[in-house]
């Protein structure tokens, strides 16, 4: 059971309830209808990255769905929070790639987005046995990776919110989701 085809998305939701602010923030992203089932991080070999308009046709209600998730809640006041995916891709589409998944506190969607791209490009670069100086900032290390040639393709998705002024709790997610054929 290998995925061929894998979508990213991302919601938000605000609610009196923890849980149903993660239910609306599912509903944003359109994946609330699945039955979700988190896996770890490994990117399967020439898996297909789609479209909204290809995958929103894919899923049917009460679908088990495997996807790598990021997510955070919070109910502290002017707290803001983010969560993110990352992917690095191999050059080699016969190998496999890698998701990471971060979220925290206190972090901007592109701080959280650049965090998680580079964690998952860390991850491959040290299965492809690629060279690089851990002390280097993500952007040296970044230039080490495309140098070598061996990783063809890193990308990500993020989601941040601030807590809601109301006192209702705040849930941010953003998701690589699978589709079995």
């Amino acid at each position: 059971m290998i995925p061929k085809k894998v979508f990213f998305t991302k919601g938000v939701g605000v609610h009196k309830d923890k849980l149903a602010s993660f239910e609306l923030a599912l509903r944003q992203a359109w994946i609330e209808k699945c039955n979700l089932v988190y896996v770890s991080s490994i990117y399967p070999p020439t898996c297909k990255i789609l479209s909204k308009s290809e995958w929103e046709k894919l899923l049917a209600p009460g679908q088990i769905t495997f996807c790598v998730m990021a997510r955070m809640d919070t109910n502290e006041p002017n707290r803001l929070i983010s969560a993110s995916i990352g992917l690095a891709i191999p050059a080699d589409s016969e190998n496999y790639g890698y998701l990471s998944e971060h979220h925290g506190y206190w972090e901007t969607e592109e701080k959280c987005w650049d965090y998680a791209e580079d964690l998952a490009a860390t991850m491959l670069a040290t299965t492809l046995w690629i060279e690089f100086d851990v002390d280097k900032n993500r952007d040296e290390r970044k230039q080490e990776y495309i140098a070598s040639g061996k990783i063809f393709k890193t990308r990500n998705i993020a989601q941040s919110a601030q807590w809601n002024k109301d006192g209702l709790w705040t849930t941010v997610i953003s998701s690589a989701v699978f589709i079995l054929e």
